[in-house]
């Protein structure tokens, strides 16, 4: 058993500001005792989508350095929610998840697979595939505390995704979102716990919340980062605001139970 954290924030252009505040709630999380601390998707920047390809960064950046003396100076393992990893073709990057350890080593990387090209309305309105290439491998990391299946944000619409992680032997899935308000306030709480139930794991789903400026290419996040019990049941809610926690112990044997009482695994046909 662990306490585990998902953080929410608001991040902005201001890379310095938002790393300093996600320390803040990291240094919070880990003096509450959380051994496993989240944050959001676009953890680093959140801003106009040509300058997430002009600040985009190798693994070994200044971002990812970073969390990675965050981890081990907490002692904890600690997702980089997501950053904008330098990508290999012209005018795009990557939206890329990291999971240090608690002596700051990189641990794993995933590579956001399902990118937000939708047209709902001015407020859901993106193509992310413009500016962003999308990865192409779904990845688990083993660690002592547990297996974590990593995705971003729009893959939570993909269910295929996460039975396949949890075919990898995951048993807690991490969701860190930027969800929209529009989107987030009717589908953001449904789909975690849907995937929750389906999944029979743990939901880690760190968000940002608020507004991101003041540019007509920004727009406002849901928030309600959240922790899901394998049962649907949410375990915690970060409050609305830029500064929160949702803070909740992750009980493993709670995932042999529920999957030992309704084996839905052993009618997946591979």
């Amino acid at each position: 058993m662990f306490l585990a954290a998902a953080i929410q924030t608001r991040s902005g252009t201001d890379v310095a500001a938002n790393l300093a505040a996600i320390e803040a709630l990291v240094a919070r999380a880990a003096g509450y005792g959380a051994r496993f601390v989240a944050t959001p998707e676009n953890s680093g920047f959140l801003g106009p989508a040509d300058e997430k390809v002009r600040r985009a960064e190798p693994l070994d950046g200044p971002v990812c350095s970073a969390f990675a003396a965050m981890a081990r100076r907490r002692g904890i393992h600690l997702l980089l929610g997501s950053f904008h990893e330098r990508g290999t073709s012209p005018g795009r990057c990557r939206n890329t998840s990291v999971l240090f350890g608690p002596d700051g080593a990189r641990l794993a990387v995933y590579r956001k697979v399902h990118l937000f090209d939708v047209d709902h309305s001015d407020a859901a309105r993106s193509t992310e595939s413009r500016t962003v290439e999308p990865g192409d491998e779904y990845v688990v990391a083993e660690t002592p505390l547990a297996r974590f299946g990593l995705s971003v944000c729009y893959d939570l619409r993909f269910g295929d995704q996460y039975r396949d992680l949890v075919r990898q032997g995951a048993e807690v899935l991490c969701v860190p979102a930027a969800f929209t308000m529009r989107t987030g306030r009717d589908h953001w709480v449904e789909l975690l716990r849907a995937r929750a139930i389906e999944c029979q794991a743990f939901m880690i789903a760190p968000a940002q919340h608020g507004r991101h400026g003041e540019d007509s290419e920004l727009r406002e996040s849901f928030g309600r980062a959240l922790i899901v019990d394998p049962w649907g049941v949410v375990l915690a809610t970060a409050p609305d605001g830029p500064a929160g926690l949702a803070l909740a112990e992750i009980d493993l044997t709670r995932v042999a139970e529920v999957r030992r009482a309704i084996p839905v695994s052993k009618y997946d046909p591979r």
